[in-house]
């Protein structure tokens, strides 16, 4: 038996239509294909790995985030911290392939090749493995649960990916919200299970085909609510194996996370809009070919753009790469950082001035219509 699913009640019903109004909308802003939607799937990206990797203790910076998903080298980053970042990038963008699969189906052998890719940097923990023994996780105050027995993992995993791959599934964020679950309160592997619970919720939502994954995961907003996370995991879960325990705690906090995070990304979207018309009017006025486009926007974001960045954005060579940037650091555009093989490009307070400051107020859907809305 598996933790099942309450049925849906009004309320829910109302925040699941209202989340499916926003994935709509962001489905359509993202129909039309704009230069800059690639910039922001990777930033997207970078946020989700990031997040979900942090949660483990394993945290890198916003640019060694955006450098993993390049297939870059780090600025910051080492040990196995960037070894932890690359496992679950390379473990993500397999899940972005598999989700574009209309015959994917649910398997042992595909849990067990995610998992494999999120620890096999750490042989310990033996990646693509279920754990040969007992599992007991603990906290400041003493234990905190104890999973199920290890001679019972097979069947439940067997069981989570039959209902995985039954064809009539009920709402899409419910059932991944129920795997996550699921999934981590089984605990099939010795360590890893919280990111391979994010990365399976992932690959569920964008298996619907309604969403690239990237834009659907809301492992962002899990990094921002952890200790809250970790609450709701702890109140559902008890201490040991129990299934039979009201989910509905859960599936609130997930359908909460999903609205939050469908609404933060159709904002960004629209501002994307917004800010790269503002950059190209700067680039226009400085006489800069659109090639440049790429740097300007990332580099006004935020991020730090190096010559190999600008190569890839702007599909250049080495040598108009470096009169690119360093045209644009003439012109008080970018400012250059360090020198020769290390230096970097950053925004100048000119560009950055083209980002708004701030992000959206969104309201807990769950909560009174007076409470006060998240910033």
């Amino acid at each position: 038996m598996l933790f099942q699913a309450p049925p849906i009640d009004d309320l829910e019903a109302e925040v699941l239509e209202k989340i499916e109004d926003t994935r709509r909308r962001l489905r359509h802003l993202l129909y039309e294909p704009r230069h800059w939607h690639g910039l922001l799937r990777r930033s997207a990206a970078a946020g989700n790995i990031r997040s979900s990797t942090a949660i483990e203790g394993h945290r890198v910076s916003r640019d060694d985030a955006a450098a993993a998903v390049d297939q870059a080298e780090p600025f910051d980053a080492d040990g196995v911290d960037w070894k932890a970042v690359r496992g679950y990038r390379d473990a993500m963008d397999y899940i972005c392939r598999a989700a574009e699969d209309p015959h994917m189906t649910y398997s042992t052998g595909l849990l067990k090749s995610i998992h494999y890719m999120i620890m096999r940097h750490d042989p310990t923990c033996r990646p693509g493995l279920y754990r040969p023994g007992a599992v007991f996780l603990s906290g400041e105050d003493g234990p905190l649960y104890e999973g199920p027995a290890p001679e019972a993992v097979p069947g439940l995993v067997e069981e989570l990916i039959e209902v995985l791959n039954d064809s009539d599934p009920g709402p899409v964020l419910v059932r991944a919200g129920m795997a996550h679950l699921n999934l981590v309160m089984i605990h099939p592997f010795k360590d890893g299970n919280g990111r391979m619970s994010r990365a399976l919720h992932t690959l569920v939502i964008g298996s619907d085909g309604a969403l690239d994954p990237r834009f659907s995961s809301i492992e962002e907003y899990l990094g921002y609510e952890t200790p809250a996370y970790y609450r709701v995991l702890a109140e559902v879960g008890g201490r040991t194996w129990d299934p039979g325990r009201d989910a509905r705690p859960w599936v609130r906090f997930i359908l909460r996370a999903h609205h939050f995070q469908a609404r933060l990304m159709a904002w960004r979207v629209e501002r994307a809009d917004r800010i790269w018309e503002r950059i190209s009017g700067l680039a226009d006025e400085a006489g800069l070919d659109e090639r440049n486009m790429g740097s300007l926007y990332n580099a006004a974001m935020g991020f730090r753009v190096r010559r190999h960045d600008h190569i890839d954005y702007a599909e250049v060579s080495e040598r108009t790469a470096t009169s690119d940037l360093r045209r644009m650091a003439d012109l008080g555009i970018l400012i250059a950082v360090g020198e020769r093989r290390g230096r970097y490009y950053t925004a100048s307070g000119r560009l950055r001035s083209l980002v708004p400051a701030g992000r959206p107020a969104i309201s807990d859907p769950f909560a009174s219509p007076d409470a006060n809305p998240v910033p």
